[in-house]
């Protein structure tokens, strides 16, 4: 049985992987943030939850130890948690690049580093993280600046990662979705093309289809799910 690990489980994404894994019969163990409003239970025996803040470090690498002990060893690590800024040159500053810096960059590598150490020992793994569009082509960064280039490291840790593999079966991805359909989006775009954009279910597929036996050859770094966008 394959061990899911979820971080941001539950956001819109984090929600359908949970889903989908669930529904494959994997355990799935999620975290979210301290105090979390949002409920999260699938009634599931094969379903933990943890809290943790994610820019924690020490608090990351204790959860993620009692999360092993208890549930074993990880399989698969699919982090979801980030955030999002809009803002161009003019309205850029510092505190704004390390807010995102910290959001995007170090909730992803505080799981992402003891979980591809633990991987690596075991020779086997595979990781997940979000990127976007404007992290990958700064050319369409240019209004959300901070979150562009906090998006951008994304890139260069799952390529670090892949690098510090050394023979190991452990493959790191960036999934990068075009919009994603969810509630939020819909109502700060109403007037949208809602069919053109990437709905969450389909996401989790894809990564579930790339965490899979099938997939077990592929070394793909970068996986665009823009449907028609």
């Amino acid at each position: 049985m394959q061990h899911i690990l979820i971080t941001g489980a539950s956001g819109n994404l984090g929600k359908s992987l949970v889903s989908r894994f669930l529904g494959a019969g994997s355990r799935v163990t999620a975290i979210v943030i301290p105090n979390d409003p949002v409920r999260l239970d699938p009634g599931s025996p094969l379903f933990s939850k943890y809290e943790a803040d994610l820019n924690n470090e020490a608090a990351v690498e204790q959860v993620l130890d009692r999360i092993v002990r208890k549930h074993g060893d990880i399989h698969v690590a699919v982090l979801t948690a980030g955030g999002f800024a809009m803002g161009d040159i003019r309205s850029t500053g510092s505190a704004e690049i390390m807010k995102q810096y910290r959001l995007n960059v170090e909730t992803s590598y505080h799981v992402a580093r003891p979980v591809f150490l633990h991987m690596k020992e075991r020779r086997y793994g595979r990781i997940f993280m979000v990127g976007s569009r404007p992290g990958l082509d700064m050319l369409a960064s240019k209004n959300m600046i901070a979150y562009g280039l906090s998006k951008s490291l994304i890139f260069r840790l799952v390529e670090i990662l892949n690098e510090s593999a050394e023979g190991a079966n452990v493959v790191s991805s960036v999934i990068v979705p075009s919009i994603i359909d969810t509630p939020q989006n819909r109502e700060s775009m109403p007037d949208a093309d809602f069919s053109a954009w990437m709905d969450p279910d389909k996401i989790a597929e894809i990564v579930g289809f790339y965490s899979s036996p099938a997939a077990d050859g592929l070394r793909e770094p970068v996986l665009k799910v823009y449907n028609k966008a």
